[in-house]
């Protein structure tokens, strides 16, 4: 008898070892650092970076046009009108300013 006891004695041992180290591995794979879980939130913040950049671009353009349209070269003169009048809080003779 002792001997029908002990293969399965080894057999339930072999069978929770494999059940540990499966649920283990699968438990890494879905939340550890290179699990799913982290790769949505990869995905998710590339994406936001991404927008971000986007929008940091354009901006860089609008300031671009706005240096180029105040340089030496090319003098928009509303736009000097509208700077002097923002920066300086300068205004014609003929203006009334209201508050």
């Amino acid at each position: 008898m002792s001997q029908r006891i002990r293969p399965q004695m080894g057999l339930f041992i072999y069978s929770l070892i494999a059940f540990g180290l499966g649920a283990y591995f699968t438990f890494a794979a879905v939340q550890g650092d290179y699990g799913l879980f982290r790769r949505a939130e990869i995905d998710a913040e590339s994406d936001a970076l991404r927008a971000q950049l986007k929008d940091l671009s354009v901006q860089v353009a609008r300031m671009e046009n706005l240096t180029r349209r105040l340089s030496d070269d090319f003098l928009d003169t509303d736009l000097l009108d509208q700077q002097a009048r923002d920066v300086l809080g300068l205004l014609r003779p003929d203006e009334i300013v209201i508050r």
